[in-house]
């Protein structure tokens, strides 16, 4: 049995999302969780910003790594869990504005491993830019101790 089958699946993430404490502590949001998509979004703030007064790489990263994580535990059965095996992020322009939004589609989904897709824009002044692309690997597990 699949979540999708009898499960509330926006539930189940949410509980999950909600134990992230790099996610709290950036101040990310998670928007939407189903059927293989998840999108999380995070609103400017300096505290997340590098030099030149974008957001930070590593926060772009970070978001858009939850969201792939998200979006394949959207698909698997209620007692499973994912960790990232392996993901790419290449930064194609200046992340800056008022929020990133980071989307995980899930690619294919096996019994071990999953691929998802990433993309990360920013919105600035109702203009939205693609900032970053990437794509995840993501290993499923049996749940341990609630996670």
């Amino acid at each position: 049995m699949t979540m999708n089958d009898t499960t509330d699946v926006a539930g189940h993430v949410r509980v999950n999302f909600d134990r992230q404490g790099l996610m709290a502590h950036l101040g990310a949001q998670l928007v939407h969780a189903r059927d293989g998509v998840a999108r999380i979004e995070l609103g400017y703030g300096p505290q997340l910003s590098q030099q030149h007064g974008y957001f930070h790489a590593g926060a772009t990263s970070a978001i858009a790594d939850s969201a792939g994580g998200y979006a394949a535990l959207s698909v698997f059965e209620p007692d499973a869990s994912v960790l990232t095996v392996d993901f790419t992020m290449n930064l194609i322009a200046p992340a800056r504005g008022e929020r990133l939004e980071a989307v995980g589609t899930v690619v294919r989904a096996g019994r071990t491993l999953t691929v998802c897709r990433l993309e990360v824009t920013a919105v600035a002044d109702g203009t939205r830019t693609v900032v970053a692309i990437g794509q995840q690997t993501v290993i499923r597990i049996t749940a341990r101790n609630g996670a």
